[in-house]
């Protein structure tokens, strides 16, 4: 005979919460990448350009003197602000833990940047950017959390049902009891009760009296 397996016990090492914490900033991190490829991609698409790395991993790009520098501008508060939040809401949500994973996403994009061109940001425009889309990330993200940890818990119903049939069970009498019972057209004992289809009236015969006669 199969044991049942016991469910792991709290602070187990299979629940750390650093491990925890660890693969969520992971799968938030390659989401961000993976959005942003797809976004800048449709951009060049549209543009008729040729993407690259850069794009996505430089910093360059994103600048303020020129109508597409405005655009990739705007679609890393897109992708960081937008986009994020929701990724934010989905995988973590914990209104207490939003500014840390917002924080940490953008940090980690802002060494990643550095370490792939070689140095730190130099375009205003990126860095205003990236602030815009934490701020945006962050207020959205929280907001989103927040709605999810006020929302009701039901447990198997629905229940303003449960409290409606609950204040009924416990109004009913024996005036309620017998009202019931002649409305399914059973009597209680000795009597006369009408169908529950109304076709007309019929009488209990005692049975005791008709086996001993």
């Amino acid at each position: 005979m199969a044991r049942r397996r016991r469910p792991p016990r709290s602070g187990a090492l299979t629940e750390l919460p650093p491990l925890k914490i660890l693969s969520q900033i992971a799968a938030l991190q390659g989401l961000y990448y993976a959005a942003a490829m797809v976004l800048m991609f449709f951009n060049t698409l549209v543009a008729g350009t040729r993407f690259s790395a850069d794009l996505v991993f430089g910093w360059a790009a994103v600048r303020g003197d020129s109508a597409q520098g405005w655009l990739m501008g705007f679609i890393w508060i897109l992708n960081g602000g937008l986009l994020m939040a929701i990724a934010i809401v989905l995988l973590v949500g914990r209104s207490k833990l939003v500014l840390d994973f917002a924080l940490s996403l953008h940090a980690v994009h802002l060494v990643i940047v550095t370490l792939y061109t070689g140095q730190l940001p130099r375009h205003t425009a990126w860095w205003l950017a990236m602030i815009a889309a934490s701020a945006v990330s962050i207020g959205l993200a929280t907001w989103g959390c927040r709605h999810r940890e006020l929302k009701p818990i039901s447990f198997g119903g629905n229940s303003s049902n449960a409290a409606a049939g609950g204040s009924n069970e416990g109004g009913l009498g024996v005036g309620d009891d017998n009202a019931g019972d002649e409305e399914q057209g059973f009597s209680r004992g000795r009597g006369r009760g009408r169908g529950r289809d109304g076709a007309g009236d019929y009488e209990m015969a005692d049975l005791a009296n008709n086996t001993g006669g």
